[in-house]
Formats: C-alpha cells, sequence, structure tokens
C-alpha cells in the first residue's frame, strides 16, 4: 500500500480524540463606554452651539429684529426637538418661519436692490452679463 505524499497532510481527523479544549478567553479589544447615555448631551450640545450660531447669523441679517430672531428661534427649537434629529431640521425650521414673515434682509430694503452676483457693471451703469470660460 502506497501512501501519497499529501495524503499524510490531509487529516479529517475523525478518528482521533480531541484534546480537552482550555476554556476560551475572548479577544481582548479597546473597551468603549456605551455610547447610548452620552449621545442626549452631544446632540443637546450640538443645538445649543447651532442655536447660537443661527442668531448670530439672523441678527446680522436683521439687526434690529434680535428680539423677534430669539422667539423664532425658541419657537423652531421646540418644534426641532420633536423630530428624530433636531440639529438637523432646526436650520430648515428657522428658514421657512423668517421667509413666512416676509421679512427683508437689512442690505436690501429700502429702494437699492443690489444687482445679482452673475451680473457686472461698465462704465454706463448699465448691467452686462459677466463672461465665464467654461
Amino acid at each position: 500500500m502506497s501512501i501519497s505524499f499529501f495524503a499524510k497532510f490531509i487529516d479529517d481527523q475523525s478518528n482521533t480524540n480531541r484534546p480537552e479544549i482550555e476554556e476560551q478567553k475572548p479577544m481582548k479589544t479597546d473597551q468603549y463606554p456605551d455610547p447610548a447615555p452620552v449621545f442626549p448631551q452631544i446632540v443637546v450640545n450640538a443645538v445649543s452651539k447651532l442655536k447660537n450660531r443661527l442668531q448670530e447669523e439672523y441678527e446680522r441679517t436683521y439687526p434690529d429684529l434680535g428680539d423677534l430672531v430669539r422667539i423664532v428661534l425658541d419657537e423652531e427649537e421646540v418644534k426641532a426637538w420633536e423630530l428624530a434629529f433636531p440639529h438637523l431640521f432646526l436650520p430648515d425650521l428657522v428658514e421657512e418661519h423668517i421667509s413666512q414673515l416676509g421679512l427683508r434682509p437689512a442690505e436690501i430694503r429700502g429702494d437699492r436692490v443690489p444687482p445679482p452676483g452673475h451680473f457686472s457693471t461698465d462704465q454706463n451703469h448699465q448691467l452686462v452679463p459677466a463672461y465665464a470660460d467654461c
């Protein structure tokens, strides 16, 4: 009976007794605390910072209406907290509320409306489309 060279290395272990396996210990990995208790605080902080940033932005746009901006932000923050991700919805809720009020930003109030950004003015004060080589 001839045994091939590879037959010595192939072993189905069906006829051998397996040695007793020592108690298996799970692999150690970096242990991070459970994020569940931390996440709500992160969202609270994010909404607070976002609200402050929105307030600064809208008060620059509407400098005489600081009290109104704060009221709108407070109302829309309450609505945002009713949604799954308040920090994602708050800017859109505030923008929609401000647009419903029909307010005009400080830089375009009055008689003079600046030309759109994609036009330039020539020496004759005529609006000329800006040239762009694309």
